[in-house]
């Protein structure tokens, strides 16, 4: 049983560590997409899922190190792989559109919807999923944790737009194309933290006894 006490000092070291190790692993495949943006599939593909692993490990090695203050038996090592195995997903589906683009641009707006949204829905719990594997061990209703890891990506992939987009457009000097993507790649992963810091925090909270609220003796049975 983690307690009360744990709880609220894991949120800080959390909101930091996650902030920091999900923007550092964020500027790998950022960079990699600026420079592979003009290559062919065959080579802009196998190097953006790379770098998507790159960004999986290192996200799932600072979600670890905190998470090891209050689950000491949670494997480092496992925890980081199953991160990587979930970006990868999310970056293979997020590059499915342009991949295929000519062979998707007949189909009808039906058909594109139908297989767009549940794409989608996979992309944004992937992570959440695969790190499930690992949790589960350890806490139950993991269930929480996915959901709450595809709203979070969910949040924070649309900080980083709602910030970015309005301020990219042609002609901007190479510096501050950067500049203003940095600063949302920060912004997303600031959002990401906030959302699953908070969920974890109540995850964690031991789950209510059958029974618990009514015991003997009290106000209520007393009458």
């Amino acid at each position: 049983m983690v307690s009360s006490t744990a709880r609220r000092e894991i949120l800080a070291p959390w909101l930091t560590t996650v902030t920091a190790a999900e923007f550092a692993g964020f500027l790998v495949p950022a960079y990699v997409g600026a420079i592979t943006a003009d290559a062919r599939p065959a080579v802009q593909i196998p190097a953006v899922l790379a770098a998507g692993t790159c960004e999986g490990l290192v996200l799932g090695w600072g979600q670890a190190r905190v998470l090891r203050r209050v689950l000491p038996g949670l494997p480092v090592r496992h925890w980081m792989i199953a991160t990587a195995v979930g970006a990868v997903v999310a970056y293979a589906i997020g590059l499915a559109p342009s991949a295929l683009a000519d062979r998707w641009a007949g189909w009808p707006a039906w058909l594109a919807v139908l297989v767009a949204v549940p794409l989608g829905v996979v992309l944004l719990c992937s992570i959440g999923l695969a790190q499930r594997v690992v949790l589960r061990h350890f806490l139950p209703r993991t269930g929480v944790w996915v959901i709450a890891s595809a709203l979070a990506w969910l949040a924070g992939l649309a900080a980083f737009l709602t910030f970015a987009m309005p301020l990219w457009h042609p002609g901007q000097r190479l510096a501050q194309v950067v500049a203003i993507g940095l600063a949302g790649g920060l912004l997303m992963a600031a959002t990401m933290a906030a959302v699953t810091g908070f969920a974890l925090v109540r995850l964690l909270r031991p789950a209510p006894r059958p029974g618990a609220e009514r015991r003997p003796g009290s106000a209520e049975g007393a009458g």
